[in-house]
């Protein structure tokens, strides 16, 4: 039997994944920042960066992408999930340039401004395309 992929479940998956996946890497730099540089082939100086608590909320946050990121594969195509979330990239860039005061140059703009045109032309395709196992190949 089919099972029915309401639309909106969908786009709240994206924008969790979105979300969280900004957040969680913007969290990662708050607290790398704040902990120094870290080049190291020792495993704890990775082990004390990660006891910095905006590390830690980031790990969370990257955690809880992953478990949306599943869940949305499981509803959508790969070909549609990942155009779609790559809106994270925006969301990253904003966020890099307002909180943590990056300088993000005129062709890094250009770039994410392209990421957001693709992001519109593939939010407006069916997510589900591909044959799944609870459903035939329809004619």
């Amino acid at each position: 039997m089919e099972q029915k992929r309401p639309s909106s479940l969908i786009k709240v998956l994206a924008l969790l994944v979105v979300g969280c996946n900004a957040g969680g890497n913007y969290f990662l730099s708050l607290g790398m920042r704040s902990v120094g540089e870290t080049v190291s082939f020792s495993p704890l100086a990775y082990l004390r960066a990660m006891a910095n608590a905006w590390v830690m909320v980031g790990i969370v946050l990257l955690v809880a992408w992953l478990v949306f990121q599943l869940s949305l594969l499981s509803w959508a195509d790969l070909t549609f999930v990942l155009p779609i979330t790559a809106s994270s990239y925006v969301l990253a860039a904003l966020l890099g340039a307002i909180w943590l005061g990056e300088h993000v140059s005129l062709s890094r703009w250009a770039g994410i401004l392209l990421i957001f045109g693709g992001v519109a032309l593939v939010s407006r395709t069916k997510p589900r395309t591909a044959p799944t196992p609870d459903r035939e190949e329809e004619p």
